[in-house]
């Protein structure tokens, strides 16, 4: 099995599917998973993106010296010319030098496919002369598809494709096809999109006098209008994902999600059960939607099912701004790990990604909490003043410092107004934490501590008229 992905830019999520199921299967059969950088094209690759697939393969489970590679596509350029010229030399294919303007002209139209025009010219190779397959006049290409089934293609709607450009290096169709041959490749799972050049391909296999592989095209994954992921518009880069804090498994377990599902309508399984119940052969060949809300609830499972050891260990690069873009606002000194542990479980809770930790538990952190204006606007309304003088001397008289403690005692102030512990508990939350919304208010504050929490309280108050 190989993965051969194009080093031009972010790593997308497709690709990252296709790779797991290549990953899978090559388990499965007692095969080897090989990787292989298509980077040929110069002008559209860079190191840096390279060791981007390798570093995101590494964070869904494929990683480095657990599969063969990573080879490089340029590497095998003497390879790829040999096997033109050997192409050229039996006769199955033929020297071009057709501008695409030239090929219009004869045509009267700007989207006429090449009309065979140089087949029997005799052209050598020459300056700007492009290497052109002689595609059989009759019968069809039949593609076996583990997948699709047997996609047939008709031989005489496939133009005389080219396979060596003018300068005489050969494209993608060929060195895709002389790589396979070279690493002994049998199988090859690849996205839809590549099922209209595999009838191309299988006619170079055959021409070069070797079986084609095992052919299986997985669905293209779409946007909720049904359109394929785009890098232009749509959010497709696994590395995003991952800084955002989806944690691997989750990911890895909704990709494989795309287009194939475990037994027994399961969607949350175990990576060994999928890694045992996958079969390609129930890939659904229909279009596979990537539904990014459901991927945040599946991360949100994930996370509430971490050990709790675990959960803290993940956190540590948003906590420390560890990589993690933007860092947290408050500095490294500030930061006491007990308090975060403490809290830890509450928060587990509450999280769908790991990101979202930095505004659950920032208050604990910082000298003064970030005050949310839209909170603060809502619930310091008229009274909330006197009930933050009430809160704060009650609190001020309080031996015991615990959440049980400090709900009775903010019930008993809001009860002596008429008032429900909802609206009682309003202003204090946002004095205290800066937000409406966010970790067991009571729990927070024992965590918090008696000074800094009055601190707040009186600091509150004396904002308010």
């Amino acid at each position: 099995m190989r993965f051969a992905p194009s080093p031009t830019g972010m790593f997308h999520v497709g690709g990252a599917r296709s790779a797991l199921q290549n990953w899978i299967y090559a388990k499965q059969q007692g095969g080897v998973f090989v990787l292989r950088i298509e980077d040929t094209d110069a002008a559209r690759n860079k190191p840096e993106w390279t060791e981007g697939i390798l570093s995101a393969l590494d964070w869904i489970g494929i990683a480095r010296g657990s599969y063969e590679g990573p080879y490089f596509q340029s590497q095998n350029a003497g390879e790829h010319r040999a096997a033109a010229a050997r192409l050229y030399e039996s006769g199955r294919a033929y020297y071009c030098d057709c501008t695409r303007e030239a090929v219009q002209a004869r045509s009267g139209s700007q989207y006429a496919g090449y009309d065979s025009f140089c087949r029997d010219r005799g052209l050598g190779p020459g300056e700007g002369r492009a290497l052109r397959f002689r595609t059989p006049d009759e019968g069809a290409t039949v593609v076996v598809d583990l997948i699709r089934g047997e996609p047939t293609f008709e031989n005489k709607l496939i133009e005389d494709f080219v396979i060596a450009r003018g300068d005489g290096s050969p494209v993608f169709l060929l060195a895709n096809v002389v790589d396979d041959m070279t690493m002994g490749i049998t199988h090859v799972i690849r996205a839809e999109e590549h099922l209209p050049n595999t009838p191309k391909q299988q006619l170079l296999w055959d021409a070069l006098g070797v079986k084609p592989p095992v052919w299986a095209h997985v669905p293209v994954v779409v946007n909720e209008k049904r359109q394929k992921l785009s890098k232009r518009r749509d959010k497709v880069a696994l590395e995003a994902y991952r800084d955002e804090g989806y944690l691997a498994d989750a990911m890895r377990n909704y990709l494989m999600l795309l287009g194939w599902a475990p037994s027994n309508d399961r969607e949350i399984v175990p990576w060994s059960v999928i890694e045992e119940e996958f079969r390609l052969a129930e890939v659904n060949p229909s279009p596979a939607f990537f539904d990014e809300k459901k991927l945040r609830a599946f991360n949100g499972e994930y996370i509430r099912a971490l050990p709790v050891a675990e959960f803290v260990a993940a956190c540590q690069p948003w906590l420390t701004g560890t990589g993690t873009i933007p860092p947290p606002p408050w500095q490294p000194e500030e930061f006491d790990a007990d308090a975060f542990a403490a809290v830890a479980p509450l928060a587990q809770t509450r999280i769908a990604l790991l990101s979202e930790i930095v505004p659950n538990v920032d208050f604990l952190f910082l000298a003064s909490p970030l005050v949310d204006e839209a909170a603060w606007a809502k619930a310091m309304k008229e009274g909330a003043g006197e009930l933050l003088d009430a809160a704060t001397a009650a609190f001020e008289a309080l031996e015991s410092w615990d959440a049980e403690t400090l709900k009775s005692t903010l019930e008993a102030v809001g009860t002596e107004r008429g008032l429900k512990l909802g609206k009682t508990q309003a202003p204090v939350r946002v004095a205290v934490t800066g937000r409406s919304v966010g970790l067991p208010l009571f729990e927070s504050m024992e965590v918090l501590g008696r000074e800094r929490t009055l601190a707040r309280l009186r600091a509150a108050r004396v904002r308010l008229p």
